[in-house]
């Protein structure tokens, strides 16, 4: 079992928590813990040996924490997902494979996509994929048919997979911190489209990925993993492409199974991961 915390710092607030989960007989098999000086914020990670009521536990903590304390406690870490695709296959294969070895840490239950090319390798992984077009419709007919479909599902999270659509903040808000995005550079560097065309003309030596939270932002929403590879002078932007695909695709993993472990605490636009 799970709890993750976060509140305001004061002294003795892990000597609090363990005093409480003793009282109840419940055995620490880890905890990890974070301050955030600027802030004044803690965090904590901490698992336990046995599940309990996870309702009465979150309300004790609450009594002994600060007042501002956020916990949850989590006695199923198996969460569900849907995957927004758009025609790139690399990211969705990745998570379909896992998802069909049960690695990925979660159940994938449907895919999306806005074109039908990945219909096929979804079919062939018994995956449910449902075609909602964009093509000749305003953007909110299209984001409330796509809602209406990832809502049949009741996912804990959505996993844009490379879809490449800016969604609406309208859209956004619906799903705070349950849109998880992978982008193809390094961020901040090269926000928004063809960032490796971008990183070829300003010659860069290194490129990345970053798979981050989706907010209101633009490619700006709260980090979860980075990854980065050498380039050099040789490189075209075809190849800038090719070497980053899979990097996208390491990432994406990397960060997916972080949260599914919730293992990521997020306080304002910066994470605290405990890797």
């Amino acid at each position: 079992m799970v709890i993750v915390i976060q509140c305001a710092d004061k002294v003795g607030l892990v000597a609090t928590i363990a005093m409480l989960l003793q009282n109840q007989e419940l055995n620490i098999v880890s905890m990890r813990e974070h301050v955030d000086t600027v802030q004044n914020r803690f965090f904590a990670r901490v698992e336990i040996s046995k599940n309990v009521d996870a309702t009465i536990l979150e309300k004790q903590l609450k009594e002994v924490l600060p007042t501002d304390a956020e916990v949850i406690v989590n006695p199923n870490p198996l969460k569900k997902v849907v995957v927004l695709v758009t025609k790139e296959y690399h990211c969705l294969s990745d998570l379909l494979i896992r998802n069909h070895f049960n690695t990925l840490g979660a159940t994938v239950l449907a895919v999306i996509g806005n074109h039908s090319t990945l219909q096929d390798i979804c079919n062939r992984f018994d995956m449910p994929f449902h075609l909602i077009s964009h093509e000749g419709k305003a953007k909110d007919d299209f984001e409330i048919e796509l809602i209406a479909k990832i809502n049949l599902y009741t996912p804990d999270y959505i996993v844009l997979a490379k879809f490449m659509r800016i969604l609406s903040p309208t859209f956004v808000e619906r799903y705070p911190l349950r849109l998880i995005n992978i982008h193809h550079s390094f961020l901040p560097a090269f926000i928004g489209a063809n960032p490796y065309r971008q990183a070829y003309e300003r010659g860069v030596k290194l490129i990345g990925a970053t798979a981050h939270f989706v907010t209101n932002q633009l490619d700006e929403g709260p980090i979860i993993a980075q990854q980065i590879i050498s380039v050099n002078h040789s490189f075209t932007t075809a190849d800038m492409v090719k070497s980053g695909k899979e990097i996208e695709t390491s990432v994406l993993a990397k960060a997916l199974q972080l949260v599914f472990d919730d293992k990521v605490l997020v306080h304002q636009n910066k994470t605290v991961v405990f890797e």
